[in-house]
């Protein structure tokens, strides 16, 4: 499936701050913890856990998000379906790393073990 300029600009203009609590509530409804979270945060973009509370105090956008962080050069392993689209086709770069933290989150979520995660 291909994603449309619609689709990507509102993916973009998502706030970080808006997302981030649901993330915490599905790791943590699977038994994971909100440390294992920023570790896979921190692995894919290199904030540290005070970087993201102030991005969340923020309420930057995704787009903003990912402008700012350090893209982890191994992202591009991260592969697989999410919310019906493959990220390895996905072309909008935003759209792309946004799903990069889904599947990351998904995969936390599932029980998957860390060093699989953080290929």
């Amino acid at each position: 499936m291909k994603t449309t300029p619609e689709h990507d600009g509102r993916m973009a203009k998502m706030t970080f701050a808006s997302v981030y609590p649901h993330y915490v509530a599905k790791i943590e409804k699977k038994g994971r913890t909100v440390e294992e979270l920023q570790q896979v945060i921190r692995w894919l973009t290199e904030f540290e856990e005070e970087e993201v509370k102030n991005l969340i105090d923020e309420e930057v956008t995704f787009e903003m998000f990912f402008q700012r962080a350090n893209l982890n050069p191994r992202a591009n392993l991260i592969t697989g379906s999410i919310c019906g689209y493959r990220i390895e086709e996905i072309e909008n770069p935003v759209t792309r790393q946004i799903r990069y933290l889904d599947k990351l989150v998904d995969e936390l979520a599932k029980g998957k073990a860390m060093e699989k995660i953080l290929r």
